[in-house]
C-alpha cells in the first residue's frame, strides 16, 4: 500500500520512518528543497514532557489582558479581521477552565511519556546523532507567584507518571552551576530528569536521510495546491514540481504541513482549528564552557526554553498570534538576548545571535490532531504547537498503528477514533 506524507517537518518525516517500518511504500512531499527547513529549523530543542500545561488555563484570560500593551509580551495577541483567528481565539478562552485544563494536560503528558519512549527506542536502534543530552530539564522561576502557580500542574504531571520534581534554590544551583550568579533571584525550581534536548534540524535531516535509505521517496520543491477528491475520499494531490503541474496519486494520505494543514484541509471542506503562532529564537556560540549551562532551562515567567546544542546555545521562546506573516519583530528578538545575557552573561556571545521565527501550528487545547479525518483514506498528523519536536516520534507511531487498523498503545483522545 502507498501512503503519501504531506510535509517534511519532523512530524512529516517521523511519519515516514514509522509508516515504512509498518511496510508501507511511503512517498514524502515538501515545498523545501529539504527536510526540516521550517519549523522545525530552530526551535527550542527541548524533549520536555514536563512542558505540558496548556496555554489555555484559568490564569490565562487575565494574564493576556495585561500583555495587550507590551510588545514583548510572552504571548502576544495582535487582533485581526480575520474570522479563522476570532474562532479560535473564542475556541481558547472556552479551553480555560480547570477541568479542561485538567483534561488537556493529562492528553498532553500522555502523548509525551509514550513519544519520548519511542525517541529512545529509536536513538538506540539506529544510531542517530543529533547533539543530544540526557540530563533533564530544570523550570527555573524568578517570580515567587510563577513558582506557586507551578505546583499544582507540576503535582499533577507526577500522578500522570511524568516525574517532575519540585527543589529548592539550592538544588537547581547544584544540578545547574551556571545559574550561580543569580542564585538569589531564584524563587524556585522543578526538574524532570527523564527530558532530554537536542537539535530537531539535525534530527529531522538524519532520520530522512535513514528514511531514503530504506526506500521511502522524497519529493522536494513541490508546492502543494490542492485535492483531488470525491465526497468521501481522496484522489490525489495536485503540485507544482519542477515547473509543472502534477497529480500524486496513493491509497492513503497524512496530512503533516503544520500550520498551514488548516489552509489545504479548508479546500477539502474539512475545518482544523489550528492557528499559527510565531515563535521566536537565537542561536549564539558558546563563549566559556564554565558560564555556559547543560542541563537544558526552561524559564517560565519570559515563557523561554534554553538547550545546549555541542558549542551552540539556542534560546527559543514567546508566541505572537498575528497571521501567517513570518517577519521578525524584533523587538521579542531583543528582548530573549537581553533576558538570557542578563541571567548569563558569559555563557554565549550574545552580540552574536541568530534570529529566526517560525509558525508553530496551534490549537486552542494545545492537543495536536491525531487519526482519521472523515474522508477514509486521508490522516491527520498536525497541530502540535510547541511540542511538535517533544510529540513527533509518539505520534508518527502511533498515526502508522491508525492507518494500519489498530489501535495504539496509549490513552489519547485520537480523532477520528
Amino acid at each position: 500500500m502507498h501512503v503519501l506524507v504531506l510535509g517534511a517537518g519532523v512530524v512529516g518525516v517521523t511519519s515516514a520512518w514509522f509508516l515504512r517500518q509498518q511496510g508501507y511504500d511511503v512517498t514524502v512531499v515538501d515545498r523545501q528543497n529539504q527536510a526540516g527547513t521550517e519549523t522545525s529549523y530552530a526551535n527550542g530543542g527541548q524533549i520536555s514532557v514536563s512542558h505540558a500545561e496548556p496555554w489555555a488555563n484559568p490564569s490565562a484570560p487575565l494574564k493576556l489582558l495585561k500583555w495587550l500593551v507590551r510588545s514583548d509580551a510572552p504571548l502576544l495577541f495582535r487582533p485581526r479581521l480575520d474570522p479563522v483567528q476570532w474562532r479560535w481565539a473564542m475556541a481558547f478562552l472556552k479551553q480555560c477552565t480547570a477541568s479542561r485544563a485538567a483534561y488537556n494536560l493529562r492528553q498532553i503528558v500522555n502523548l509525551g511519556i509514550y513519544s519520548r519512549a519511542h525517541l529512545q527506542a529509536l536513538r538506540q536502534d539506529i544510531g542517530i546523532e543529533y547533539d543530544h543530552l540526557e540530563r533533564g530539564i530544570l523550570h527555573f522561576y524568578t517570580n515567587p507567584e510563577e513558582f506557586e502557580s507551578a505546583l499544582r500542574p507540576a503535582r499533577m504531571m507526577r500522578e500522570l507518571g511524568c516525574d517532575r520534581q519540585v527543589i529548592d534554590t539550592n538544588r537547581a544551583v547544584e544540578l545547574e552551576p551556571a545559574l550561580a550568579p543569580v542564585k538569589e533571584r531564584i524563587a524556585g525550581a522543578t526538574y524532570t530528569a527523564e527530558d532530554e534536548s537536542g537539535d530537531a534540524r539535525r534530527f529531522t535531516q538524519s532520520l530522512a536521510k535513514k528514511a531514503e535509505e530504506a526506500g521511502v521517496e522524497f519529493l522536494y520543491n513541490s508546492e502543494i495546491l490542492g485535492f483531488e477528491n470525491t465526497q468521501d475520499r481522496v484522489l490525489g494531490v495536485n503540485v507544482i514540481r519542477e515547473g509543472r503541474h502534477q497529480i500524486l496519486r496513493a491509497e492513503n494520505y497524512v496530512l503533516c504541513l503544520g500550520s498551514f494543514s488548516a489552509i489545504l484541509a479548508r479546500k477539502l471542506g474539512l475545518t482544523l482549528n489550528i492557528y499559527p503562532a510565531k515563535g521566536y529564537s537565537i542561536t549564539v556560540p558558546v563563549k566559556s564552557e564554565a558560564a555556559a549551562f547543560n542541563v537544558s532551562l526552561t524559564d517560565d515567567e519570559y515563557k523561554l526554553v534554553y538547550s545546549r546544542l555541542g558549542d551552540r546555545i539556542r534560546v527559543a521562546g514567546t508566541a505572537e498570534l498575528s497571521g501567517y506573516n513570518r517577519a521578525l519583530n524584533l523587538t521579542r528578538c531583543r528582548t530573549i538576548v537581553r533576558r538570557t545575557a542578563e541571567l548569563m552573561p558569559d555563557a554565549g556571545h550574545w552580540e552574536r545571535a541568530e534570529f529566526w521565527a517560525g509558525l508553530r501550528p496551534a490549537t486552542p487545547s494545545n492537543v495536536p490532531y491525531i487519526g482519521k479525518s472523515h474522508f477514509g483514506n486521508l490522516y491527520l498528523n498536525t497541530g502540535h504547537g510547541t511540542l511538535g519536536w517533544t510529540h513527533s516520534c509518539g505520534s508518527a507511531a502511533a498515526l502508522a498503528d491508525i492507518v494500519a487498523g489498530r489501535t495504539p498503545d496509549v490513552d489519547f483522545a485520537f480523532t477520528g477514533l
